[in-house]
Formats: C-alpha cells, structure tokens, sequence
C-alpha cells in the first residue's frame, strides 16, 4: 500500500481506517464464535485501497465531518470482506485460503462464515447509523450509495449472481463484482464531505475498472500465492476475464489506458499527488513484475 499520509498534518490514512473499524466494532456485543469469524475476516486487513480511497476523497473535499467519513470507509470495508467471506465458500468458489491464511470457513466453519458474511453486510448500515446526528441531511444519499453497492442491480450481490448466468458480459460482471464498491469509496467519501459526487464518482468507476482487470492479469500471468491467493481461479470457475477477452497484450493497454484516464480525472487540489499514487500502487501491486514496464 503507498503510504497515503501526505494530506496536511492528519494522521495516517491507513491507521485512521483501522481504528475506525475498531471503534465501529468496539461496542457491539457478539457470540464469540461469530465475533472470532468475524474478527478474521475483517483483521489484518487487505489494502484498504476502499476505504483509503473514501478517506483521501473526503479529505481532498474538505473533510468538515470526519466522523461520517470514517464511518462510511468501515461500510465499504465491511461489505467488501463480507463478499470475499461470502465468495470463498464451497458454494462459490471453494477457496481454501485468503490473504495467506485460512479463509473463513475453512478456519471458523462453513455455517459460521455465513453468519459472519451476513454480519458484515449489516455492520456497514450500522456504521452509517451510529453517525446519523453527524451526517445530517447527508445520511440518506450515503445510505443510497452504500445499498447500491451492496444490491440489485448493480451491486455485489448481482455480480455474484451474475456467475450463475449461461451470458455474462465481462464489463457488467467487473462493474458489479468490483466497481460498485469503487463507486461506493469515492461517491460516498465525497457525499460525507459534501463535495461533488457525479465527478468523483466517475474516480471510483475509473479506478474499479483498472483493479479489475489488473487482478484479472495477475490470475493468468502471476505467481500463485504472491498475494495470498491462488491463481488460474477464473478458468477453474469459468469466470470471465480480461485476458481471455482482450489477449494479455489488450489487457495489459487496457489496463495503462484506465491508470492515466482515472489520475487525469482526479481534480487538481493538496489531495491530488497521493490520490494518484493511490490509483497507481493498487493496480501496480496485481501486475507481475515482467509486465510492469508496459504499463509505466
């Protein structure tokens, strides 16, 4: 993850989302068995390219409710560990292992990795609850934002379904299964701070996109287990993927094509620099090192 912590004198973004998600967390009452799915799936984190990206948006607009900021980063990390809780499942795709370690179920039980899924889609609504003084006339467009991402028809739950589907097109699949969480860090940061949704919305779709397909290459051409996941995934599953779509030359151009769109589209502010380095480490950490170069 690039250190994002160059926006004024604030804390680190990447230490802000943790304690977010910790506070968020601290006062609800759990069964331990579902408080230790759950914990495992949400500590130690990913990236937190989602949430980094819904902070670094809200601050570059400002930023005058932190606290509603914060909340809607723990809502878009907390549905986006549900969907890999959800997506490792025997049901799905079966997957043994996540971030270089047991995947929920594999470690906690299937039955238990459901409800942890379950608890986490909730857990987003419920951040977003515990600011609602805070947001103020802000709340029921952060509530859209959040639920469409999470929903139909557009959102992960129909990416998943899309899977089942004989038809499925690649841009509709990757826009559902990943986009939508895009959209929802870098519309929903914005809404928090007040700023302009439709403009950085267009961030999130940009950035989505380019994520996308940079895993897509990382499954065809990556080492397996270099990101704590095995590759050759979506042939295993018959998945749609870039690679198959474009060739690996095509997808590759793609991939460059998105990463200048997407930074060029960042407006201009403090915020810009380490908003475009955000853009450019999260897709450069799916690339395998012998085709960086073609994307530099």
């Amino acid at each position: 993850m690039a250190n994002v912590s160059g926006w004024s004198d604030r804390m680190d973004v990447n230490e802000r989302v943790e304690r977010a998600l910790v506070r968020h967390l601290r006062d609800r009452a759990r069964p331990s068995k579902l408080a230790a799915a759950v914990d495992h799936a949400l500590f130690p984190g990913g990236a937190r390219v989602r949430p980094c990206l819904a902070v670094g948006i809200a601050i570059a607009c400002g930023d005058d409710r932190p606290q509603v900021t914060d909340a809607v980063a723990v809502a878009v990390e907390a549905l986006h560990c549900a969907s890999l809780v959800h997506d490792d499942l025997p049901c799905f795709d079966d997957a043994a292992v996540r971030r270089g370690r047991p995947s929920v179920h594999a470690a906690h039980g299937e039955a238990m990795a459901v409800l942890a899924g379950d608890a986490l889609i909730v857990l987003a609504f419920q951040a977003l609850s515990d600011v609602s003084a805070e947001a103020g006339e802000r709340l029921p467009a952060l509530l859209s934002i959040v639920a469409d991402s999470a929903g139909m028809p557009g959102g992960l739950v129909s990416g998943q379904a899309l899977e089942a589907e004989e038809v499925c097109v690649l841009e509709g699949y990757h826009m559902a299964k990943t986009g939508a969480l895009f959209i929802a860090a870098a519309a929903g940061g914005a809404a928090a701070a007040g700023g302009d949704v439709a403009l950085w919305r267009r961030v999130g779709e940009g950035l989505g996109a380019a994520y996308q397909i940079a895993d897509d290459i990382h499954d065809r051409a990556g080492a397996s287990g270099s990101l704590g996941k095995p590759t050759g995934q979506d042939a295993l599953n018959a998945r749609p993927n870039a690679v198959d779509a474009y060739g690996l030359d095509g997808a590759v151009a793609r991939l460059k094509s998105l990463i200048e769109e997407t930074a060029a589209s960042v407006p201009d502010s403090e915020a810009a620099a380490p908003l475009r380095r955000l853009i450019r480490a999260q897709v450069d950490r799916f690339v395998p090192a012998h085709l960086q170069a073609a994307i530099a």
